[in-house]
């Protein structure tokens, strides 16, 4: 197993989510990067030093990503409100559909947010 144990803050956590969501497929398509440039140029309009997190994440077995993918809708949700979370999961449908092909394993983690996340509004 080789998960981060290190809290992340919110925009290395969303940052995270979206990262994997764009490699669960397999298959990095250049409009997963663009939307994941806008979330964070949207989102955090200062400099967000993310090298770290790429390296991380680049050697990230697959088999991890479930584990890290959760660690990081903790972290996010602990730094978040309602209405961050609203518009990060808006970003996380366009994240997924921006290849014009959503995966069985896309959607797999795409539910888990949504299903983590509504929680709090039962």
């Amino acid at each position: 197993m080789f998960i981060m144990e290190k809290k992340l803050n919110k925009a290395e956590a969303g940052f995270h989510l979206l990262q994997i969501l764009s490699a669960i497929d397999g298959d990095f398509h250049h409009m997963e990067d663009l939307v994941i440039t806008n979330y964070l140029s949207e989102n955090y309009p200062f400099h967000v030093n993310l090298d770290a997190a790429v390296d991380y994440l680049s050697t990230l077995p697959k088999d991890d990503y479930v584990l890290h993918f959760q660690k990081c809708m903790n972290d996010f949700y602990q730094d978040s409100e309602e209405s961050e979370r609203m518009k990060f999961l808006d970003f996380a449908v366009k994240l997924v559909k921006a290849d014009n092909d959503i995966t069985n394993e896309e959607n797999i983690f795409l539910n888990l947010l949504f299903q983590a996340w509504e929680r709090e509004n039962e």
